[in-house]
């Protein structure tokens, strides 16, 4: 185990299956020489050179557009979206080639790629910098959607996706890349589609995905001290879910409170709720509860944007309130 950044992690998961595997490429804007925005991508251009590790033009368009027609040709790319905002220029690569290629061409063609993207707000980059749309691409058939909380996690699922034979998008928050984690060295795998309990409960259930997790965690602690017993759920992956994870805690506590950082209206809390509703609707004591941001663009100025986003405090408010139902 070594203790590295989330960045790092990202960065040690695509070294890694490069070296395991010549059709693994890296291809989008600043990733070469630059590193990436993050820095996840530094030293990759020096040690497998401007062939596998390719500077794009500013084109989502271009960089998606080619990595449909190279996985189906064989390779297996890892493309850079560098803020998830910015999917929306390269939807119909998104939505109409890449998830459905597979599907259309009756199963004789794979579409092998990664789109790795970075989202989130909380560093004041305003309106078309912070989104987290994980649901709009949740709703695509034929995408595998990932959403890690932690460096290891990032490791372990990026490898999943980088294997995996299928579009599968991988999403990063921006307050992520610079924590540090314990994280295993060498070869390390997660399974696609399996949730993490973060820490055990009775009371209530609290589902999480991406930096939300954080908060969760920290609001299970504050319910620790009224007493309350919180269970913390991080999904990892959107799609698939993994709705038995999920059933089980309910059986248990009676109680679920969902959190995430996008805004409210048809947010992936949306659908966990809807499973749930439908699959688990004689575990419920009360209703479900969403924790989220309100249905407004992010907010530039500082105080604004704190107000906007989802935290502990929040959470702690909404557990109150439905063990009181």
């Amino acid at each position: 185990m070594s203790k590295i950044t989330f960045g790092m992690a990202i960065h040690d998961a695509i070294r890694n299956e490069m070296l395991r595997c010549p059709e693994v490429y890296l291809a989008g804007e600043d990733v070469g020489f630059r590193g990436g925005d993050f820095g996840e991508d530094m030293g990759l251009w020096a040690e497998f050179g401007s062939g596998r590790v390719v500077d794009t033009p500013i084109s989502e368009t271009a960089i998606i557009g080619h990595a449909v027609g190279a996985a189906a040709a064989g390779l297996r790319p890892i493309v850079e979206i560098m803020h998830m905002d910015f999917t929306g220029v390269a939807m119909d690569e998104i939505l109409n080639q890449a998830s459905k290629a597979h599907y259309m061409y009756g199963g004789k063609v794979s579409i092998p790629m990664v789109i790795k993207t970075t989202g989130g707000g909380g560093v004041g980059a305003a309106a078309q910098h912070s989104q987290m749309l994980e649901a709009l691409l949740a709703h695509v058939p034929g995408l595998k959607i990932l959403v890690p909380s932690c460096p290891a996690d990032a490791k372990g699922l990026l490898t999943a996706a980088i294997r995996d034979n299928n579009p599968v998008v991988f999403m990063s928050h921006k307050l992520l890349m610079a924590q540090k984690g314990e994280v295993p060295d060498g070869e390390y795998v997660l399974p696609i589609g399996k949730a993490n309990v973060l820490r055990k409960g009775k009371d209530v259930t609290i589902v999480s995905w991406s930096k939300m997790v954080q908060e969760a965690s920290l609001a299970a602690e504050k319910l620790a001290a009224q007493g309350i017993d919180a269970e913390v759920i991080d999904l990892r992956s959107l799609k698939p879910l993994d709705e038995e994870t999920i059933i089980k805690s309910l059986n248990k506590t009676g109680h679920l409170v969902i959190l995430h950082e996008a805004v409210r209206t048809n947010g992936f809390g949306a659908e966990v709720a809807a499973v749930m509703a439908e699959k688990a609707f004689d575990c419920l004591k009360a209703p479900i509860l969403r924790v989220t941001a309100p249905d407004c663009p992010s907010p530039f100025t500082p105080v604004l944007e704190k107000e906007y986003l989802p935290n502990a405090d929040k959470i702690v408010d909404a557990v109150n309130q439905i063990l009181k139902k």
